[in-house]
Order: structure tokens, then C-alpha cells, then sequence
């Protein structure tokens, strides 16, 4: 070969080199479809189309080990890191799930209308509320239209909720109770 079409070639190699490192970071952070090829122990191999299959940790599809998902079943995962030591691909079920439901919040937020979650925690200030998979924060002056000293009731029991804040980036979502009770006193 000659010098010239050595040039050429090894520059086109180098292109392409960069360009499959610029392909992959893309994808980390994407949501993909994959299909379940099998499970082992703890995890379940997910092929997305890529050129390595990825694990998904059983725990993920909320389910118990003896409920995995079925070889074949269709999944949606998040893509955590492209390749990790192993060359696996490293797949997440629950950010995928939360990647849906900020999708579907925002869109209700849009529109103000009203969301079902679950207030499912208490912190400093309020409570944590799991909306379909994201998780909000309830200060403890939204819970009601009067104050309320014991919210043990409220717990585990799906309510409605108005969203006041959004803010994907920093993940954070604030709603109100006591906004839609204002609206509706009856419920």
C-alpha cells in the first residue's frame, strides 16, 4: 500500500473511531425498547439492538425472583452506562419508569390538571409522594386546606394532587392536596 492510501485509511479508521465513541455517548441516558433473551440469578439480559446485550437487575421489575420476566417479554430500560468492565451494557427498569412518568407529568402540569399518587413518607418540612413512579415533595402547609397534626390516615392511599413546581433537571416536583381540595371540597 502506499504511502498516500496508508495516510487515507488510517485517517477514515480514526473518523470511524470517533464517530462509534460519539454514537455511544448518545445513547447513555436514552430509554430504549429491549427483549428479555434470558435470566440469571439476580439479573435479567436484555438485548436493545446494540452490539452487547445488557443486564437488568430482577429487583427492578418489581417483581419477587420466582415473577421474573418471561424470555421473549418486551421491556423498556434506561441506558445507565454504554459498556462497563465486563462489556455489559447497563440497563435500569426503574429509571425507565421514572423517564415515563416525568414524560406524563409534564404534560398534566401543561395543562394544570390534576395527578393520583401516593403519599408514601415523611421528611423534613412534609411528605413524599410516588406519582406513578416519580417521586414528589408535599410540604406539610399543602396537605390540607386547615392544618393537619396527624396525616397517618393520608398514608398509603391514593390521593389526588395539583403539581405546583417542576423542575426535570434538579428532579425535583412539588405538589399540592390542598389546592385540589380547594377546587373540589367534596372530596
Amino acid at each position: 500500500m502506499s504511502e498516500p492510501a496508508l495516510a487515507a485509511a488510517s485517517e477514515d479508521f480514526a473518523a470511524l473511531l470517533e464517530e462509534s465513541f460519539q454514537g455511544n455517548a448518545t445513547i447513555e441516558g436514552a430509554v430504549l425498547k429491549g427483549t428479555v433473551l434470558r435470566v440469571d440469578g439476580d439479573y435479567a439480559l436484555v438485548d436493545v439492538g446494540l452490539k452487547s446485550e445488557g443486564r437488568v437487575p430482577l429487583r427492578e421489575f418489581g417483581r419477587g425472583n420466582e415473577d421474573a420476566p418471561a424470555v421473549g417479554e418486551a421491556v423498556d430500560v434506561y441506558v445507565e452506562r454504554y459498556e462497563d468492565k465486563d462489556g455489559m451494557i447497563l440497563l435500569s427498569r426503574d429509571k425507565a419508569r421514572r423517564e415515563e412518568a416525568w414524560d406524563v407529568l409534564e404534560k398534566q402540569f401543561e395543562k394544570t390538571s390534576t395527578v393520583e399518587g401516593t403519599i408514601f413518607g415523611r421528611v423534613k418540612g412534609g411528605f413524599t409522594v410516588d406519582l406513578n413512579g416519580a417521586v414528589a415533595f408535599l410540604p406539610g402547609s399543602q396537605v390540607d386546606i386547615r392544618p393537619v397534626r396527624d396525616a397517618n390516615y393520608l398514608m398509603g392511599e391514593p390521593h389526588e394532587f395539583q403539581i405546583l413546581k417542576m423542575d426535570r433537571a434538579r428532579g425535583n416536583i412539588v405538589v399540592s392536596r390542598r389546592a385540589r381540595t380547594r377546587r373540589n371540597p367534596r372530596r
